[in-house]
């Protein structure tokens, strides 16, 4: 598709009406339902949880509302504006608080809101013993509230609000349990290396502001014309740059890992639905930008090539069940970031993909808070075993998770990212071998890093049997309670047949097509389309085949390996990212403050001082001179008058 139709599709938005008219509400409920929770004190304890729950189910209630009045209407007409009020009058910058109803929003408004309350249902369970359960929920609001800010602005400013607010609530809610230092830590990295994506996206609507003058979405993608090639291509960049801070992408991915400090409902939120597709999301809504620059497009999908890969090797090494599927969770935004790279032939899936594991990866997450939950909050895979007939419910629940995880047909994942590696494999060129190899790949690696897990933590000895949790209690394994293991059951339906019926007679992209345009086939292709699902179903049996050769026939030992080969050793340190982060960004940044602290205090600060200290010490020796006595003033007057007159007469006579 032509870059010239995406920016016509762009144009053509009308005010809204009806339903959409009052779309306000979608923030509103949850929004409240914050402040009610963390201004309201003791008093909502009691009811805190259930308000919680009600404000996202009531939000999901109105987004489905919105999805089926929006079916009924014809393409031209799915694009929809609701102009609330002037926020930012401010002589040429004008920003407008409105929102932008349309299928991409749509679309995330229900992901956000249908699997945020299935997490908000389970954390009912999860959260029960937990003496400040309904401030929780409060933060819980107050991200889905902001997340919603997020997908729902109809400019860059907008939605660089709800960008802002879904950081501070991932800080609160990483950082829950406050007596934890290394939840501290996470929880101020996590701020930290968002900081650093923030400025890119900061800088590139400056850069819109100062050359189009405007920010809004309609404006900006109408008035592409008007930019130079280089402003656009640093635009694309700096845009990719808070993409990969939210979304945990290459080199700002590690952060995400250790989020797992946080409950494991936060995670589920975090790295299924919300926050981590945020990034997918904006490249995806600024697809009229993309289309503009190449060079763009093209560093989007290195950039989703080599996350995808690196998530996939270090998930291999972990024995933290929450940190291989935070790897997972990289490995698979690495997918969606690969498949809104390659343009009109990925936008779309790129987001069906981005919704199916929003189904099957928040499923797997709440099935380790399951497991968890039973073990006494041991994250460690060594010490569980055999643990399927103990806990049949979440056993084949996370079952179903996984085998859409590692792309099984007829299962969610099949679909959606076996469909982009099609497209990686439609690339021009040599891209095409790289991106479709790469892709191949990851589908391999994630098919044994998850039997891996499978294996370790369902399969085999009964490890725990003989050993004790941290705090010295035995372990007593136990099936979770229904208000868990219902949300994790409703998941596990979507993780069976989401893929399918998006991929269906393309349903998800024609309904996606009014926000990104029609979905493209590729012009050319290294390997035949027809053999691409048989090369990526071989290659996953292969990866969980092996993954049974190293784990799945042996007795897993319950302490760690040492010493181990060298990759094993670099994938269980993050491929050295924190010690490379450390050395190129930490140290240095803080070597230059120290420098700019002593050039201040010494220089800046010298000067002023020395200064002062000049007309003080100058002052004081003058101040001598005043001593109150007559006979000392005349004698200064008869001086000077004689200084007077010697000057005089020696310009009279030179």
């Amino acid at each position: 598709m032509s870059s010239t139709y995406l920016v016509a599709q762009a144009q053509e938005v009308h005010e809204a009406t009806g339903l959409a008219g009052s779309a306000w509400l979608l923030i509103a409920f949850p929004l409240v339902g914050a402040a009610v929770l963390l201004l309201g004190g003791k008093a909502t304890n009691a009811w805190g949880h259930l308000l919680g729950c009600l404000t996202v189910i009531a939000s999901f209630v109105y987004g489905a509302m919105l999805f089926f009045s929006s079916t009924g209407m014809e393409k031209s007409e799915r694009v929809q504006n609701v102009s609330m009020f002037d926020w930012i009058p401010v002589d040429q910058l004008q920003v407008e608080f409105g929102l932008r109803i349309d299928p991409l929003s749509i679309s995330f408004v229900l992901l956000i809101t249908g699997v945020g309350a299935l997490i908000h249902i389970y954390s009912i369970g999860y959260m029960a013993d937990d003496p400040d359960r309904r401030r929780f929920f409060g933060y819980f609001n107050l991200f889905v509230a902001a997340m919603l800010i997020l997908v729902l602005g109809n400019g860059f400013v907008t939605l660089y609000l709800g960008w802002e607010g879904v950081g501070l609530a991932s800080y609160l809610l990483i950082g829950w349990y406050t007596n934890r230092p290394a939840a501290a830590t996470a929880a101020k990295k996590a701020f930290l290396m968002n900081r650093v994506g923030d400025v890119g996206l900061a800088l590139a609507i400056f850069i819109m502001f100062a050359e189009l003058g405007t920010t809004q979405y309609t404006e900006v993608f109408a008035n592409l014309d008007q930019l130079s090639p280089a402003s656009i291509t640093a635009i694309t960049i700096l845009l990719l740059l808070g993409a990969c801070g939210k979304s945990g992408q290459v080199p700002l991915q590690a952060w995400l890992p250790d989020a797992m400090e946080g409950p494991t409902p936060v995670s589920a939120l975090i790295h299924a639905a919300t926050m981590v597709t945020a990034g997918v999301y904006l490249i995806a809504r600024a697809n009229p930008i993309y289309m503009q620059s190449e060079d763009g497009r093209l560093v989007v999908t290195l950039v989703g090539v080599v996350t995808l890969l690196v998530g996939c090797i270090i998930g291999c090494a972990y024995d933290d069940i929450k940190k291989v599927l935070a790897y997972s969770t990289v490995s698979q935004i690495g997918y969606m970031m690969l498949a809104v790279g390659l343009g009109p032939i990925g936008f779309a899936l790129g987001i069906m993909h981005l919704l199916t594991h929003g189904f099957f990866k928040a499923g797997l997450f709440l099935g380790a808070g399951s497991v968890m939950h039973a073990m006494n909050d041991e994250v460690d895979m060594r010490r569980y075993g055999g643990l399927w007939r103990i806990m049949p419910i979440t056993f084949a629940t996370f079952g179903l998770g996984y085998l859409a995880l590692i792309g099984i047909p007829p299962f969610s994942g099949f679909f959606s990212k076996d469909a982009i590696i099609e497209a990686a494999f439609g690339a021009e060129g040599w891209r095409g071998w790289v991106f479709g190899g790469a892709a191949l790949l990851g589908a391999g690696l994630t098919a044994f890093y998850m039997t891996r897990l499978m294996f370790m933590t369902f399969f085999g000895k009964k490890r725990w049997e003989e050993l004790k949790s941290a705090d010295g209690r035995d372990f007593h394994p136990h099936e979770s309670k229904p208000v868990m293991w219902v949300p994790m059951a409703v998941l596990a339906i979507g993780s069976v047949g989401a893929g399918w019926f998006f991929a269906s007679g393309d349903r998800l992209a024609d309904w996606l097509s009014p926000s990104l345009g029609a979905l493209q086939e590729a012009e050319h292709t290294v390997i035949p389309h027809s053999l691409v699902p048989i090369l990526t179903v071989a290659l996953s049996v292969l990866g969980a085949l092996l993954a049974w050769l190293i784990v799945g026939r042996r007795d897993v030992p319950v302490v760690k390996p040492e010493p181990v080969s060298f990759p094993v050793r670099a994938a269980r340190r993050d491929l050295y990212g924190n010690a490379l982060n450390e050395t190129l960004v930490a140290r240095p940044g803080t070597w230059l403050t120290r420098a700019l602290v002593y050039v201040d205090n010494k220089g800046v600060d010298g000067l002023v001082n020395g200064i002062a200290a000049g007309f003080g010490g100058s002052s004081g020796r003058l101040r001598r001179l005043q001593t109150g006595f007559v006979r000392s003033y005349a004698a200064t007057m008869l001086a000077g008058s004689i200084l007077v007159l010697i000057a005089f007469l020696a310009v009279r006579y030179a």
